[in-house]
């Protein structure tokens, strides 16, 4: 293939397929999301997206591997390798005209989740030190957040206005029918994952009905990060920070298909983090991936074992899930003001107990989707092998809102919700915060009610709409467990609540029982727990229920910023995993 060596050589995928087979174009020209465009090479020569696809899939010319003079945290059992999502990773010493790579000065990961987001990043001087983003102006009764909601305001013009907090709280402000004409977007990446014909024309859907571009929508939230990461760290260094000095990492569900992948790049490419010219400034890594990468640094008092088979500091497995929880958490409020985490440059105690050929499960569990990736280590630098291909699916804490809504659907009945929705779209917002500060407080053994205030609109806007109050729908629906309490609130019963998390878990549960029926998944010896749906108690004890006696069931303490601390270590030492198995 020229002069670089290429160390992914697979068949085309879909070689039969005309649409994906590759186009007779100009090297290095990108001609959509689904054709498989040539990529010039380091050395001369040129490869297709074939051989990307191996490596994740970005387009972009290829630079030598990055070689890093400190020692990286990820880099501690010697010399650790992943076939990288990024396109700079092929070596060729005795080439005389690769430049030498550049080198950053810091390392930027933005975790773009369905439900919130955030960014993190460390100083290649000082890789031990994970920063977490600056608190935010903001947050919610009942729900503390490291994190921003992904949420995102357009004015009337379509122009960018807020994004988090801010862009909520400005939105439900606005007069309704003022907010009929600004345009509101929430939980918006799952289109990307369920849109089979995804490319860089694909629409979304704002509050209000209007359509808006998927791909300005993304570029706008990423150049906020951006923007965002980069008045951080100047603050910090008290001197203009450039671009130019910072690597990017994003994160990306391992079950995306390509496209999906492909798109986050040229979003970032639109955002200007990075541009295709200079395409290894941005690493599009896979969250469990990145999950992975930081379970192996987690010393023993970072985490909590749920399982059956082995009692953890002091804990009998019996009373871990309530009281271990319980106390890592405090544990987490008190860290939460100093937001700079310490990575230790050794190997967690329980990755040292993996040898090799071990292998392990990462359940990320997410707003939106549920991945679950198998991973060998290979000793003995701790190397990771990807066992066997992504699975997972749309299983995220996402299900337990559309089963509320669907609740509300049965009482309420169908063409008012809808109505409402689109009358009222701020004050649905409204509904769906305070079920989330309520659905955070559901757990197995909870005995009292949850009461969720309803908006004084909703309340209003059906009398109106059906002629009879709220009380009344509630009393004639038939629906147990769901009651109207004098203060203006559902009251559920903590029955009503477990079973809208039910069908959820009862996915994720299905699902990893049909991974551990596979030869390749047999004699796992550790499942990481980790996203931030791992939080919730109901999910853990399932989880434990069906597989504390077949392995240790792991989960981290700062479990919804795993992925995100994950990245920074994958973006400081990209080299972590050696193996990926093409889906």
């Amino acid at each position: 293939c020229g002069g670089g060596r290429v160390t992914a050589a697979l068949p085309l995928p879909g070689a039969s397929d005309p649409a994906r087979a590759p186009p007779r174009t100009r090297t290095g020209t990108h001609t959509g999301t689904g054709a498989a465009p040539e990529v010039p090479l380091a050395g001369g020569g040129c490869a297709t997206m074939a051989d990307k696809e191996a490596g994740g899939g970005d387009t972009g010319p290829r630079e030598t591997a990055p070689t890093s003079a400190y020692s990286s945290p990820a880099r501690s059992l010697g010399d650790t390798g992943i076939t990288p999502l990024s396109p700079s990773h092929i070596v060729n010493d005795a080439d005389p005209n690769v430049s030498e790579q550049q080198t950053f000065l810091v390392v930027v990961a933005i975790d773009f989740g369905t439900t919130s987001s955030g960014y993190a990043y460390s100083f290649t001087k000082e890789p031990e030190c994970i920063h977490v983003m600056r608190r935010w102006e903001g947050g919610d009764p009942g729900v503390s957040n490291q994190k921003t909601p992904t949420t995102i305001l357009l004015t009337p013009e379509r122009k960018f206005h807020s994004f988090g907090y801010a862009a909520r709280d400005f939105y439900h402000d606005l007069d309704p029918n003022e907010a009929k004409q600004w345009l509101y977007l929430e939980k918006f990446k799952m289109k990307l994952h369920t849109t089979g014909d995804l490319n860089m024309d694909t629409d979304l859907t704002a509050a209000n009905g209007k359509k808006v571009k998927a791909l300005e929508i993304f570029a706008y939230a990423l150049q906020y990060f951006k923007e965002q990461a980069l008045k951080e760290l100047s603050d910090q260094a008290g001197s203009e920070f450039e671009n130019s000095d910072v690597r990017w990492v994003i994160t990306v569900p391992a079950i995306w298909k390509q496209p999906a992948k492909q798109f986050m790049r040229q979003a970032a490419y639109q955002a200007g983090l990075a541009s295709p010219e200079n395409a290894e400034q941005l690493i599009i890594a896979l969250e469990p991936e990145a999950a992975s990468i930081y379970c192996r640094k987690l010393r023993l008092h970072q985490m909590i074992e749920l399982s059956s088979k082995a009692a953890v500091n002091g804990y009998s497995s019996g009373d871990t899930v309530g009281a271990g929880f319980a106390q890592a958490k405090e544990h987490i409020r008190r860290n939460r003001q100093s937001r700079t985490f310490l990575v230790e440059n050794v190997i967690g105690e329980i990755w040292s107990e993996l040898e090799e050929g071990d292998k392990y499960v990462v359940v990320d569990s997410g707003g939106g989707t549920v991945d679950l990736t198998v991973h060998q280590i290979r000793l003995p630098e701790g190397h990771l092998k990807e066992l066997y291909k992504a699975t997972g699916g749309p299983y995220g804490s996402l299900g337990v809102d559309y089963e509320f809504e669907k609740l509300l659907c049965k009482i309420f009945g169908e063409d008012f919700i809808e109505q409402f929705k689109i009358k009222r779209p701020a004050a649905w917002v409204d509904l769906m915060i305070a079920f989330e500060s309520r659905k955070r407080a559901a757990a197995p053994d909870r005995t009292n009610p949850l009461n969720i205030t309803l908006p004084f609109s909703f309340i209003d806007y059906y009398k109106k709409f059906r002629g009879h109050s709220v009380e009344h729908a509630l009393r004639k629906s038939n629906v147990d467990f769901v009651k109207w309490s004098s203060q203006g609130m559902l009251r559920m019963s903590p029955d009503a609540m477990n079973a809208l998390f039910k069908p959820t878990i009862d996915s994720i549960i299905e699902h990893l029982r049909d991974l551990f029926q596979k030869p390749e998944v047999s004699t796992v010896k550790f499942l990481f727990l980790v996203g931030g749906f791992a939080e919730a108690p109901l999910l853990q004890q399932a989880v434990q229920a069906a597989f504390g006696d077949k392995c240790r069931i792991i989960i981290p303490q700062d479990v919804g910023l795993t992925i995100l601390k994950g990245a920074v270590l994958f973006g400081l030492d990209p080299a972590v995993i050696k193996v990926r198995r093409s889906p």
